[in-house]
């Protein structure tokens, strides 16, 4: 099973992805590829094409988005909303998830990371 590769919003600090590589992770910033300012849609979009899995903390509109996607049987490698917190318990949350699921269980899931607290 291989594990999910990361694709961090733009509201998702960077720090995160820095400590995750240095876990052996796969993560891309929006930064890193060219992305910031581009639309939420235009995000999930490219992070579909990529294979990757979103991290956002932009709840509201990646719900909508998500509904939208299985509305339309479009596929992505999955959407990961939490709240905003400290780097500290992002990170937690985050080594929880990504050790709990595979990439191949997380295409077309949404998760809250509340829920690897």
């Amino acid at each position: 099973m291989a594990t999910i590769a990361l694709y961090l919003d733009e509201d998702v600090h960077p720090t995160l992805a820095t400590i995750l590589r240095e876990r052996a992770f796969d993560v891309l910033t929006t930064s890193e590829a060219g992305m910031l300012g581009k639309s939420d849609p235009e995000q999930l979009e490219f992070a579909a094409r990529q294979g990757r899995a979103i991290l956002t903390h932009n709840i509201r509109d990646y719900v909508r988005l998500a509904r939208q996607y299985a509305e339309q049987n479009r596929a992505h490698a999955g959407i990961i909303v939490s709240d905003q917190l400290p780097l500290r318990e992002l990170l937690r949350r985050t080594l929880r998830l990504l050790t709990a699921l595979s990439a191949e269980e997380m295409v077309n899931r949404f998760e809250w990371l509340s829920n690897y607290r």
